[in-house]
């Protein structure tokens, strides 16, 4: 999936660490990420990503193609 979305020009980092996720969520939210995607078996096999913005706001599960499209929107409307 981080391979999609580098693809389409985004910046995309992946943590892959045998650490639980709750302490990667919170280690990474520390660090003030815009989005942090969370995708286990579940998603993976769906298409889907479980997105967290900024400041622990949940956005919910959505395709990783609607992902992609809200960050384009979002980078456009910065520019």
């Amino acid at each position: 999936m981080a391979e999609e979305l580098k693809a389409k020009g985004l910046r995309v980092n992946s943590d892959l660490r045998g650490e639980k996720i709750t302490r990667k969520i919170r280690e990474h939210s520390m660090q003030k990420v815009p989005y942090i995607l969370v995708v286990g078996d579940k998603e993976r096999e769906a298409g889907t990503v479980a997105v967290r913005g900024r400041g622990g706001l949940d956005l919910g599960v959505m395709p990783l193609a609607d992902f992609a499209q809200r960050l384009h929107n979002d980078i456009d409307t910065r520019q």
